[in-house]
């Protein structure tokens, strides 16, 4: 963890780069100094069936989810999540300009009794870091 899932509407595939807005979060995820390393996943969802407000094609939405394990207090999470929150926002900010647009960001915390993980990926990375 931490695991982030962006859902978008289609409409956007023309006025965004959903691989930069992948990037953005996961180097804001990166430079909030909390998650491991090995640990993070940006992914995103296209949603091709959506409706908004008053249904107008035009509208657009990018909706985040941040699942994270268990063990930060509040204080560490609101900051992190401010962070990635004002990073993903001012990348999306032509988007606001040109569009009516909906931007959401929550986090959710894993019960650890609930929660099942396997991953090399910190071991690799650890050998890497020693390595070079």
């Amino acid at each position: 963890m931490p695991h982030f899932t962006i859902e978008y509407s289609a409409n956007l595939d023309g006025r965004l780069d959903i691989g930069a807005v992948c990037e953005v979060v996961r180097k804001a995820a990166v430079e909030t100094g909390i998650f491991p390393l090995g640990g993070i996943r940006v992914r995103a969802v296209k949603c091709e069936h959506y409706a908004i407000a008053d249904a107008r094609q035009d509208y657009g939405f990018l909706d985040m989810v941040l699942r994270i394990g268990e063990g930060r207090d509040l204080p560490t999470r609101q900051k992190a999540g401010e962070q990635v929150f004002q990073a993903l926002s001012r990348h999306l900010d032509p988007v606001f300009a040109a569009s009516k647009f909906a931007l959401s960001f929550d986090m959710q915390i894993n019960d650890k009794d609930t929660s099942w993980k396997r991953n090399n990926i910190h071991d690799a990375l650890k050998v890497e870091a020693a390595h070079g």
